[in-house]
């Protein structure tokens, strides 16, 4: 094994520019995502700028971003049960460690979002494995809705924004703020 020398990595998104930040923060998806299989290099980006999403950012296809969050956010007693199949591609012994994440779904309407409860994006935080884990549970939805649940959430917490109130998005990269208005 060699230094400790961190390699820098720069990847070009169509949402967020340029963006630095080292190869040891790259989530490998050795199996990609479910309809992206060819894409295997994520990071987690957290945008100071939104207040609400977390994204996945492909480090291959810049265009490629999924906003996502926990699903401990809008739903209680979420429960993580994963297969062996999926432990074994993440290297863990239990889920005990693991971070999750849902995939969300905005459509035109926002009052019509909605959280991917039944396929969670799973992160092995020590080797930087992820998977998107298809969970038996046949009561978990794929098109959960959530708008107002997330509504419900800044109601509750008015002075945190729902971003705020995550656990796990210390494995995120926080990218710069920026303070230019966004053209539409």
């Amino acid at each position: 094994m060699g230094g400790l020398v961190s390699q820098s990595l720069l990847i070009k998104t169509t949402r967020f520019g340029q963006v630095q930040c080292q190869l040891e923060d790259a989530i490998t998806f050795p199996e990609g995502i479910l309809g992206f299989a060819d894409l295997r290099q994520f990071v987690l980006l957290d945008d100071p700028n939104d207040e609400i999403f977390a994204w996945l950012q492909s480090c291959e296809n810049p265009a490629v971003a999924f906003p996502v969050l926990e699903p401990e956010l809008f739903t209680q007693n979420y429960k993580l049960a994963l297969a062996k199949a999926d432990l074994e591609v993440l290297k863990m012994a239990s889920a005990e460690k693991a971070r999750s994440f849902c995939i969300i779904t905005i459509p035109d309407d926002p009052t019509q979002m909605s959280a991917n409860m039944k396929a969670p994006i799973v992160f092995n935080v020590e080797t930087k494995l992820g998977r998107q884990c298809v969970l038996q549970d046949n009561s978990l939805a794929i098109r959960e809705p959530i708008f107002a649940k997330l509504q419900q959430r800044v109601v509750q917490f008015p002075q945190q924004s729902i971003k705020a109130q995550s656990v796990g998005l210390d494995v995120a990269i926080r990218l710069p703020e920026h303070t230019q208005d966004k053209m539409m």
